[in-house]
């Protein structure tokens, strides 16, 4: 689970961190250096695989189950990315390439274009099995990764790359980044067996794995582009909302959309909270709101 940091949070990394942090290069590339992780990093990375891999059962989608299965990702070390890259470009075209940490977005966006994905080099600690402010590599690798192993999905997030330089140009960047968080990050597909998990917030997620799926307090509402695009999101805990995609074929069709009229059809319309439901959505399960309205009452004073 991605969440905001307190006070117990290692050290910043990447664009957070800092000048001190800037690599040499322009594009924030830096060298894994697979081998200097610690006995006690692939402890972690164990962990934390054994953990996701039991909870995904039943609940990630067909197409990441299948990329996993394919890529040399196993529970006993985190992967080396020469490894990953050689069989992604054999397969989608893509490569992993290791960044510091966050990197600015014109870099992430160009990374994406150019069929990179950045991720970052680092493992969280021990503490921070369930709290991170920044993704490490295991979201990056363990939740990404497998689904670019899937043309749909590798040709989606190359569209977005392209999109993202466009929609800062067009000053809208808020906009499409409402549409990767609620696609990318944390989006459910209804397959012919069930709901399922391709959002790689929620796949490397213990907590909101289940939360997504099994708690009754989500709204659970089909994809909209224009809805999404006006629809706030949480950074700081569980989401509100999740949107729903009947197949991955939807985020294909997305790849080919020209944005450009739709912000300019969203633009200056009233924004929606996470929580918001319309009498237009197509709704797949409404939500109890339970969860967060305990949450609010706890942090009154």
């Amino acid at each position: 689970m991605l969440r905001q940091a307190d006070e117990t949070t290692s050290a910043r990394h990447g664009l957070a961190a800092g000048d001190a942090a800037r690599p040499a290069s322009a594009d924030w590339t830096i060298a894994q250096g697979w081998e200097r992780y610690t006995a006690a990093d692939h402890g972690v990375w164990k962990t934390l695989y054994e953990r996701q891999t039991r909870l995904l059962a039943g609940r990630a989608c067909d197409a990441f189950v299948q990329g996993m299965g394919e890529l040399p990702i196993g529970a006993d070390s985190i992967p080396d990315f020469r490894r990953l890259s050689e069989i992604l470009m054999r397969r989608t075209g893509w490569q992993v390439v290791a960044v510091p940490g966050l990197v600015p977005d014109e870099v992430f966006f160009d990374h994406l274009a150019n069929r990179r994905f950045p991720s970052g080099n680092f493992i969280r600690k021990p503490h921070e099995l369930d709290y991170l402010e920044e993704p490490d590599v295991f979201h990056d690798v363990f939740g990404h990764v497998p689904l670019l192993m899937n043309p749909v999905i590798a040709d989606y997030i190359q569209a977005y790359g392209v999109g993202g330089l466009r929609a800062q140009q067009l000053g809208v960047l808020d906009k499409l980044s409402r549409v990767y968080w609620y696609t990318v990050e944390f989006g459910l597909v209804q397959q012919a067996d069930g709901l399922r998990i391709y959002g790689a917030g929620i796949a490397s997620s213990a907590t909101e794995s289940v939360f997504a799926l099994d708690d009754p307090s989500p709204n659970r509402l089909r994809f909209d582009l224009e809805r999404v695009m006006r629809t706030r999101y949480r950074i700081d805990d569980f989401q509100e909302s999740y949107f729903v995609i009947g197949d991955m074929d939807e985020l294909l069709a997305l790849a080919h959309i020209d944005f450009a009229p739709v912000y300019e059809q969203v633009q200056g319309l009233p924004e929606f909270e996470p929580d918001t439901v319309l009498a237009t959505d197509r709704v797949v399960s409404r939500g109890t709101g339970a969860y967060h309205d305990a949450r609010r009452k706890a942090a009154q004073p």
